[in-house]
This record gives C-alpha cells, sequence and structure tokens, in this order.
C-alpha cells in the first residue's frame, strides 16, 4: 500500500486526492507516515455522474411550466459535462421581450468563469449588434445550445448535445419566440440543420412553425471584421420582420 501511494505521489495524483494544497515534500511525508495517518487525510472521491438517457430528459424538460423552473431545472440536471469545475449558463430571460430569440454556441471561457451565456468581448460585439436595430439584451432571450463548457472546449458529443436540447426546445415553447436567430456553426447546424458558411442568412423554418435565420458569431466578426456586413443586412431583416409582424 505505502509503494502504490507513493506512486501516486510521484505521479501528482495526490493532488486530487487531499483537500490540502500541500508541497512536494509534504506530500513525501505523508507516505512515510503510518498508513492509519494517510488514509485519515484522504478525501472521499466526487461520486461520478449518474448515466442518464435522453428519454428521461425529455420527461424532465416537460415538467417545468415556468420559465424560472425550467432554469431551475437546468442548474440542477445531472447532465454529463456537469461538475466542480464547469459552471452551468442558464439561458437569459428577456424581461421586456419582443419576440426575438437567440440561440449561441456552446459557452466560452468566459462565460463558464461568470455563468453568463456571452460574457466578455463576444457579448460586449453583441449589444452593439442589438442596439444597431434598436435592442438589447434586456429585449432578447438567449440561450446557449450547450448548458455547460465541454474539457478544453472540444467539440461536444452526440449524447452531450442530446441530452441539453429537451431544455432548449422547452425554453422556446415557453418564450413563444416570434424569431429565432442562430449565432455559430454550431448553433446553425442543431436549430437550422445548416452549414451556416454556406447558408449564412438564410431564413428556416423549425418544427414549432418559428422563422429561424443564422448568422456568424460574434467571435468570428472579431477575427473577419469583413464579414460584419452578411451580418447587418441579416440583423436589419429580422428587425423589419419582428416591427411588421
Amino acid at each position: 500500500m505505502q509503494d502504490i501511494v507513493k506512486d501516486l505521489v510521484l505521479a501528482g495524483v495526490k493532488w486530487e486526492l487531499t483537500d490540502n494544497s500541500v508541497g512536494f515534500m509534504s506530500d513525501l511525508e505523508s507516505v512515510r507516515a503510518p498508513a492509519r495517518t494517510r488514509l485519515s487525510s484522504v478525501v472521499p472521491p466526487i461520486s461520478p455522474v449518474s448515466a442518464i438517457d435522453v428519454d428521461t430528459a425529455n420527461a424532465m424538460a416537460m415538467r417545468p411550466t415556468t420559465l424560472d423552473s425550467l432554469c431551475r431545472m437546468i442548474s440542477e440536471f445531472n447532465h454529463p459535462l456537469r461538475g466542480g469545475v464547469t459552471n452551468v449558463v442558464t439561458p437569459m430571460v428577456a424581461p421586456n421581450p419582443n419576440g426575438l430569440m437567440i440561440i449561441t454556441d456552446m459557452p466560452s471561457n468566459d462565460d463558464d468563469a461568470s455563468g453568463h451565456i456571452l460574457s466578455g468581448a463576444p457579448g460586449e460585439l453583441l449589444d452593439k449588434m442589438l442596439n444597431a436595430i434598436e435592442m438589447s439584451r434586456d429585449s432578447v432571450s438567449i440561450s446557449p445550445i450547450l448548458f455547460w463548457r465541454t474539457p478544453g472546449g472540444r467539440t461536444p458529443s452526440r449524447l452531450e448535445l442530446d441530452l441539453s436540447r429537451p431544455f432548449l426546445n422547452r425554453f422556446i415553447e415557453l418564450t413563444e419566440p416570434r424569431i429565432v436567430l442562430t449565432l455559430g456553426t454550431l448553433a446553425a447546424a442543431e436549430i437550422c440543420g445548416v452549414d451556416l458558411m454556406r447558408n449564412h442568412g438564410k431564413e428556416t423554418l423549425l418544427a414549432s412553425g418559428v422563422r429561424a435565420f443564422s448568422i456568424y458569431h460574434p467571435n468570428y466578426l472579431m477575427l473577419k471584421p469583413n464579414a460584419k456586413a452578411d451580418v447587418w443586412s441579416v440583423l436589419k431583416s429580422v428587425q423589419n420582420l419582428l416591427k411588421n409582424s
């Protein structure tokens, strides 16, 4: 047992087993200590996230009858990405809705740190985009396609997306938007079923009957400022539709 613990310490695993950020020499001292003393400093491992299937997620998502209760359920949902490191980023409900819902790609590092969708520089650019068409965050509802950031920002798995989708669908049902605007390639593919680069700005009719448009994510616009002209054209169309419908 002593040799095993020593090997774990040398491999750095001990950092995950104790709740004290002790130095390397302290770790070696704990290896030399009697087994009874060492084991008393080991905290129980975090229970692994229990497996859950899409049918269960669908049944759970249908239960909330208000947006507040839905957001609470999302924050408590036992999704595989839920953990002590990643924060849940729940949808943002517009206090003064104008009929527009924005669905964006999964949370960024800034979103994960703050717990709020579209934080940091991309969020500031989105605010400018909305202001340009006489809107603000107070007038639109916003939700990520996935409520947790994947480790390292990797592409989410099919199961990770499918387990979150019922809650997003319920959010759309309860919000009853007149128009959905997706930001980014993932949201365009998942919500509208289109390749964003080939179908930017193309109108899609969702299964619910809601009209949807897909545009570039603010992150992309910061890298490719020339693409702002294409986005501006779509935003003006959305503005006119909301005013005249």
